[in-house]
């Protein structure tokens, strides 16, 4: 049997971009291919500030409203651990990249990444924090998630691990 392939997305807070990022991608995934072995997850830099709790309300509408379910999410904080069990540690901007980018051991910086590096074109290299502003700019995250998501699975199909 061929094993799993992990897949982490990473914000601050991880009430926000982050799992919007896994919901989309998780929810493409098997939309394309309902036996992938594929396993998202989603956690913060910061994410001790938020422990336990759900995604942004606002997050959980317009999530909804596009088809989307982050409701049984809860946040947590990047661990030591999880640079040694995902394939692939997606960073939602530069600060959470950077960030990881000090704290991951040498043996699993080449798995570190960002998301919209899967969106290639865009013009834009981070996907924006939402939570200061207006609903519009959750909007605005799942287009931004969407487009990589298809970017991503597009590669991870290419590899031959979908």
């Amino acid at each position: 049997m061929a094993a799993r392939y992990r897949i982490l997305f990473v914000c601050m807070g991880n009430i926000c971009r982050s799992p919007i990022a896994e919901a989309v991608t998780r929810t493409l995934a098997q939309r394309l291919d309902p036996a992938a072995l594929l396993d998202f997850d989603s956690a913060g830099t910061h994410g001790h500030f938020h422990a336990g709790e759900a995604p942004d309300a606002r997050a959980r509408r317009v999530a909804l409203r596009r088809g989307y379910d982050v409701f049984r999410h809860r946040a947590r904080s990047v661990i030591d651990a999880d640079f040694a069990r995902f394939d692939r540690i997606l960073a939602m901007d530069e600060a959470n990249l950077s960030g990881l980018q000090r704290w991951c051991p040498e043996e699993h910086r080449s798995k570190l990444g960002l998301f919209l590096d899967y969106a290639p074109g865009l013009g834009i290299s981070e996907i924006p924090d939402p939570y200061y502003g207006a609903e519009s700019g959750f909007d605005r995250v799942v287009d931004l998630c969407e487009l990589a998501a298809k970017g991503l699975l597009a590669d991870l199909a290419g590899q031959g691990l979908e």
